[in-house]
């Protein structure tokens, strides 16, 4: 059984690509939006666990001062900010821990996030594990490409924002 999250908070603040959304509890962060234009439509995006999460913003300062970096450019880890996977399963939860072991810049299939994750025959599930990634900066799933190198996923609309983190992190 899953322990419930007790203090949940969040934070919400401006970087150089948007706003960006982060709720969290005793034992990492649960959701994190990409960035978004508003306050209110990066809010919206870690819904639902925003609705029961009290605004503390001191619960964020190193997290949000290393996503502001990353958004700025900056060659910063990410991987250092804990993230709660208790609620995945064990597939979904090894497939965001290789994700997160991809370095910027660089780019794996689903293929190989499948083997990674423990099923090399389950590119469709590491397809399905980064599409309900609910950590979108902390789990990159941007660096996650067809076998053929296609840029693919990322919710459709979000193509563009997946070429542009590739390319931020490449030039870095």
């Amino acid at each position: 059984m899953v322990d419930e999250e007790k203090n949940i908070t969040y934070d919400v603040f401006e970087t150089d690509m948007g706003w960006v959304a982060i709720v969290g509890g005793d034992y990492g962060i649960l959701r994190v939006s990409l960035p978004e234009l508003s306050p209110e439509s990066s809010l919206d995006a870690v819904q639902p666990e925003v609705n029961v999460a009290e605004h503390v913003p001191e619960d964020y300062v190193a997290a949000r001062k290393l996503i502001i970096a990353y958004c700025s450019g900056e060659k910063v880890d990410l991987t250092c900010i804990p993230i709660d996977t208790r609620k995945v399963s064990l597939f979904f939860k090894n497939a965001w821990n290789a994700c997160r072991s991809i370095p910027p810049g660089e780019t794996r299939s689903y293929a190989w996030l499948a083997g990674k994750a423990g099923n090399v025959k389950a590119a469709r599930g590491a397809g399905q594990a980064m599409a309900r990634n609910k950590l979108a900066l902390l789990v990159p799933c941007h660096r996650v490409v067809a076998s053929n190198g296609a840029l693919h996923g990322f919710g459709g609309d979000g193509l563009p924002l997946k070429a542009q983190l590739l390319q931020m992190e490449a030039n870095r």
